[in-house]
């Protein structure tokens, strides 16, 4: 009896140690779940913060037409978000002047779902802005957003659109115009009619040369394809050209320097590039500086610190425009430009 008894209390002691070892046993594999899944909610915390650091933003971009003046607003657009250290894919489209490509193309970048769109030029930001109230518009190269139908207000956009103006400064260049042709009574304007950003600065400079006792005569061409006869047309009739900021005029430039030159009509132009392009001279704000201007405001938006709506246009300093000269055309003219600044 006594070795049966003794027995027994064995058994029982090796139950009871199985069970403690068991409780030990689940309460491990408890614990060790409950720390996974712990480690497994802060990795995953970890990759969305991460993955949010790391956004790569998709930026459609629509200009109008290849010239100086529009490349250079893209180039300094696309190095302020170089500088600013996003990551982003860009899909850059140009409408090489045409109306219809700049609507097709709007809808393009629209579908493709881009988190904001740069438009660069007046037509551009009118096309994009037809299609979407939605996604974000930084346009740049405007004359005028306001008068253009794209915001409220100038102060207070109000929608999805904003951006910077290159509002040229027109009454400065018809003082330019009578410093370097102090003989000249009748200014030819040429400009698009196509163009309402040209009509915003056509009246600008009619009031400006009725301010300096100038008498205005238009030359106005629906495209590019007019530019020679209707330049022609101003032979013998006006005393010098005046074409402000517009896109046919500043991509046909060459054609009309040739005409203009060979006729001895000195061609007062609206931006730097014009210039380069065989015009006499001018007083020019930064395309350069512009775009990149509006590359800093396209990051504030992307990043969630500005709102197109509350974000007010913005203009190039008009005390920073600078006096560009062309000395080629110049000397084929006749003219002294070196007391100019």
């Amino acid at each position: 009896m006594k070795k049966s008894l003794a027995m027994v209390l064995a058994g029982i002691m090796v139950v009871a140690s199985l069970t403690a070892c068991g409780g030990k046993t689940e309460k491990a594999a408890e614990t060790k779940a409950e720390t996974t899944a712990e480690t497994k909610a802060e990795t995953t915390a970890e990759t969305k913060a991460a993955a949010a650091d790391g956004e790569t933003y998709k930026i459609g971009v629509l200009q109008l037409v290849e010239h100086s003046a529009l490349d250079s607003a893209n180039d300094g657009f696309v190095s302020a978000l170089d500088d600013s250290g996003i990551s982003y894919e860009i899909d850059q489209q140009n409408a090489q002047g045409d109306q219809s490509a700049c609507q097709t193309i709007a809808e393009k970048l629209v579908n493709d779902g881009d988190d904001l769109i740069l438009t660069i030029a007046t037509p551009a930001a009118q096309a994009v802005a037809g299609v979407t109230t939605e996604i974000p518009i930084v346009g740049t190269a405007i004359t005028d957003f306001a008068e253009s139908g794209l915001v409220a207000s100038n102060e207070a956009p109000g929608g999805n659109v904003t951006g910077t103006s290159d509002l040229t400064p027109i009454e400065a260049q018809i003082e330019l115009l009578q410093q370097v042709l102090p003989e000249a009574k009748t200014i030819g304007v040429l400009y698009c009619s196509a163009e309402s950003n040209s009509d915003i600065q056509l009246q600008m400079t009619k009031a400006a040369c009725k301010d300096k006792g100038l008498e205005v005569i238009e030359f106005a061409v629906s495209s590019s394809n007019e530019i020679q006869s209707v330049v022609e047309s101003a032979v013998g009739k006006v005393d010098a050209l005046y074409s402000f900021t517009d896109n046919t005029i500043a991509d046909g430039m060459n054609t009309v320097s040739m005409v203009a030159n060979e006729n001895n009509i000195p061609v007062i132009c609206g931006e730097e590039g014009m210039v380069e392009a065989g015009g006499l001279c001018t007083y020019s704000i930064d395309y350069y500086e512009l775009g990149y201007l509006a590359g800093e405001m396209a990051v504030k938006i992307l990043k969630g610190e500005a709102d197109p709506a509350t974000t007010p246009i913005e203009y190039f300093p008009a005390d920073k425009c600078e006096f560009v000269g062309n000395e080629e055309t110049a000397k084929i003219l006749g003219i002294d430009l070196s007391g100019v600044k």
